[in-house]
């Protein structure tokens, strides 16, 4: 298991999440990220902003993705 937090996953607090796989951690970053948009959080919700920017250009979100499994991948085990 390993851990990240909010905003090394593009987001705006420092709210930790632990799994197993990359996969399963940016699953449980997009159900926080679904909270916060929920809860209107104004951080988060610039956060997301810059995501959505990030889509607009495919090979910049693939990028984007690539370089934080590469982090996780990092990441000494819990």
């Amino acid at each position: 298991m390993k851990t990240m937090n909010c905003k090394q996953l593009g987001g705006a607090c420092d709210k930790e999440f632990s799994a197993n796989t990359f996969d399963e951690m940016a699953e449980l970053s997009k159900q926080h990220g679904m909270e916060m948009h929920k809860a209107q959080d104004a951080a988060h919700l610039e956060a997301m902003q810059e995501m959505q920017a990030l889509m607009k250009n495919p090979g910049d979100m693939e990028s984007w993705f690539e370089s934080k499994r590469h982090e996780f991948k990092s990441l000494a085990e819990d």
